[in-house]
């Protein structure tokens, strides 16, 4: 054996790659099979030709020179580290560099490390990544095909799966799409050919409610996973023990995912298909309502883009994985986000007057009046965030429990404490705390990006309204003015400050536990 790959993925277009190399004998059925394969007939070039999520560490025994890849969006981990000794380290966990490395940092997505040239060479190269400004004119039914097309690649599994069902837009037209094609799949002959959903929030949550009325319009099997503030909080260590970041609203969008992971797993359930990457690609954050112009626009879109992998992805991957459950994200496919990155950006502005609201291009593309996808009510409904759909109470609770944690003195020296991405709440104080126990080195704290932000947006984007300055939170509720529950409409004066009485937000009932304490699970 010559090649060696160590592969954490999975490569949906393997079979028209097998197809391709018609002189190659393959030992297995495996997906990942096809990228020694590759290499040998295409040396480093290769890597552009896969469709898929991976990261893959390949050594050539023949001359001992190695190659690392990671894919286009950096939808799976990946880091890199060197040695007093120079040598070089790879992980798909920041902890497995801890005790080996003086330095290690994040795998730059869509590039490849070659041991023969000695350093990092990109390797996805798309059109929108120089961020010049499409002229390509909008055409819903181009959108909505490219789009069913990520999906059905994504039904390629032999093994029991399902799909996240929030009840919002993005994971409501995932789970349409999936109803509609599983039938025709490998796994729908082996487990049935009911879709199987899932869903987490508070009691009363708006996700819940939604999740559930979408549920019943696609007839599927749904569950409904209950917690509470404190079993939240609770799990807040271990949550960024394995998502490994301080990020605020990743900690507070991973924690909910991450009990809910561990209930699907324990079902026998072993993938799951997710709606992330939809709010980047078109806009669809609620501060994009204040986008100046459509350059500034698709500016913004295109930076939210390359750093997904700081984010979402690493929320979505380490989230479920963390319980042997692997998650897909069919919004991140190459050949969907070429040709949604290619729509005049003046289509996806959100201008109420005309009745286009955030992420209008994608809403029309599936309004079928024949044949719908989905409820009208459900393909229009407000952006929500996942960590503000699992129940409001959620937030204002965290904010409180870090209130209780971390003093007034402590944030007073709090630049002097953590100099480098200095937290400006209690809440990241907190987070940042259990962080630096868990990661001390100094290069862990460099892997996580940092600045201002109001509901999700990047330091730029902060310049587009002048009141965001004061209300620095990345909830969607932030977004004065846009969101139905903006802090502003909803919250009084001290809970504004992040200070809120306990009782009120942890005293949500308790459901019939199954498997964990205060976690309970409807079918």
């Amino acid at each position: 054996m010559s090649i060696v790959v160590t592969v954490n993925g999975e490569i949906y277009n393997h079979e028209e790659l097998r197809k391709s190399l018609p002189n190659h004998k393959f030992r297995t059925g495996s997906d990942c099979d096809v990228i020694a394969h590759l290499y040998e007939e295409y040396g480093e070039d290769f890597v552009d030709m896969l469709d898929g999520m991976f990261s893959f560490v390949l050594l050539d025994t023949r001359d001992n020179s190695f190659l690392v890849a990671r894919d286009a969006i950096g939808i799976t981990s990946l880091y890199i580290g060197w040695g007093l000794d120079g040598s070089i380290w790879i992980s798909s966990e920041m902890k497995g560099l801890n005790d080996d490395c003086e330095h290690f940092e994040c795998f730059p997505p869509g590039h490849l490390y070659s041991s023969k040239n000695g350093g990092f060479r990109r390797w996805y190269n798309p059109t929108w990544f120089s961020e010049a400004i499409p002229s390509t004119p909008y055409d819903p039914i181009v959108l909505r095909h490219a789009f069913e097309n990520a999906v059905i690649k994504r039904l390629m599994t032999d093994v029991p799966f399902g799909v996240l069902l929030s009840g919002g837009l993005d994971s409501s037209l995932v789970a349409s799409i999936t109803a509609r094609h599983l039938a025709d799949t490998k796994a729908a002959k082996q487990w049935g050919a009911q879709l199987h959903s899932f869903c987490v929030g508070l009691e009363g949550s708006p996700d819940l409610k939604a999740g559930k009325e979408v549920a019943d319009y696609l007839g599927t099997v749904h569950h409904e996973f209950h917690f509470t503030v404190q079993d939240g909080i609770d799990a807040i260590e271990d949550v960024i023990y394995h998502v490994e970041t301080y990020d605020v609203t990743t900690i507070r969008a991973s924690t909910p995912m991450f009990l809910m992971s561990r209930k699907i797993k324990s079902l026998g359930v072993k993938m799951v298909i997710s709606g992330e990457g939809s709010d980047e690609i078109f806009g669809g954050y609620l501060y994009f309502h204040k986008a100046p112009n459509k350059e500034e626009f698709h500016r913004e879109t295109c930076h939210k883009i390359k750093a997904l992998h700081q984010y979402d992805c690493l929320r979505a991957n380490k989230s479920t994985s963390a319980w042997g459950l692997e998650a897909r994200v069919p919004f991140l496919d190459k050949e969907f986000i070429n040709v949604a990155m290619d729509i005049d950006p003046e289509w996806k502005m959100i201008k109420r007057d005309q009745g286009r609201i955030e992420k209008w291009v994608l809403r029309r593309a599936f309004d079928d009046e024949d044949h719908p996808y989905l409820p009208k009510h459900i393909l229009y409904r407000q952006k929500e965030q996942f960590s503000d759909g699992v129940g409001y109470s959620w937030i204002d609770g965290l904010k409180a429990h870090a209130e209780d944690h971390v003093t007034d003195r402590m944030m007073l020296n709090a630049k002097h404490i953590f100099p480098h991405n200095t937290p400006t709440t209690k809440e990241a104080y907190y987070y940042r705390m259990i962080f630096e126990r868990i990661f001390p080195q100094n290069s862990a704290k460099l892997t996580v990006p940092g600045g201002p932000s109001v509901a999700c947006s990047t330091a730029k984007a902060v310049e587009w309204d002048a009141s965001w300055s004061n209300n620095m939170d990345p909830s969607g509720r932030a977004a004065l003015g846009v969101h139905a529950s903006a802090y502003e409409s909803k919250v009084s004066a001290p809970l504004a400050n992040g200070i809120v009485h306990a009782k009120i937000i942890t005293n949500v009932p308790r459901m019939l536990e199954v498997g964990g304490p205060g976690l309970a699970i409807r079918s």
